[in-house]
């Protein structure tokens, strides 16, 4: 399983390396506005504390196809010899939906984010993505959001898809708990 940081604190990565096996780190626009930081300098510091064998994922700000594509390559042009894989986060909107199969062609690797429901993760999947967030919390509030993240775990199985489920947005510990014993790949 992957322990991946939700983060713009290259700090906090660094001293969380120290402790625990940490696989990456993802971020996104509310997380880096909140930093009082700019995309770039974020880039930057988490360029200098992953390692090679981390994954950085940074999101894209566009909201239409081709948009998204222009952000998911500049995205992937921040990539350094040395450092971090470079990783796009596309939300799942029709359009998302668009540019994740045209990335998907380019070997980029990909997590689809924004995810409220397992037939949007699924539909994610087949588009070619590498990764899935599903917001546990945000699907809780229709119903059970564990139970829904355990329900994609198993269509990806049942299809033969081996993207990786990277729940998101959790309330509390105990979801993260019952998550592991449903065997998900990642959390962040």
């Amino acid at each position: 399983m992957e322990l991946i940081l939700d983060t713009a604190d290259a700090a906090a990565v660094r001293e969380l390396s120290d402790c625990f096996a940490v696989s990456g780190v993802t971020t996104n626009p509310t997380i880096i506005t909140r930093s009082g930081k700019t995309p770039e300098e974020v880039a930057r510091q988490m360029i200098k504390v992953l390692h090679p064998h981390q994954k950085f994922f940074m999101q894209v700000i566009a909201t239409d196809t081709q948009g998204i594509l222009a952000d998911a390559h500049a995205i992937k042009a921040l990539q350094v010899a040395d450092g971090p894989e470079m990783c796009v986060k596309i939300p799942v909107t029709p359009e998302g939906y668009k540019a994740m199969k045209t990335l998907s062609t380019e070997k980029m690797t990909v997590l689809a984010t924004a995810i409220y429901s397992a037939d949007q993760g699924f539909m994610a999947a087949l588009n070619g993505v590498q990764y899935l967030a599903p917001y546990v919390n945000r699907m809780d509030n229709y119903g059970d959001g564990v139970r829904e993240v355990s329900d994609l775990l198993s269509m990806l199985a049942k299809a033969g898809l081996t993207t990786k489920v990277c729940a998101a947005s959790f309330k509390n510990v105990r979801q993260i708990h019952e998550l592991i014993k449903e065997g998900i790949d990642a959390v962040t």
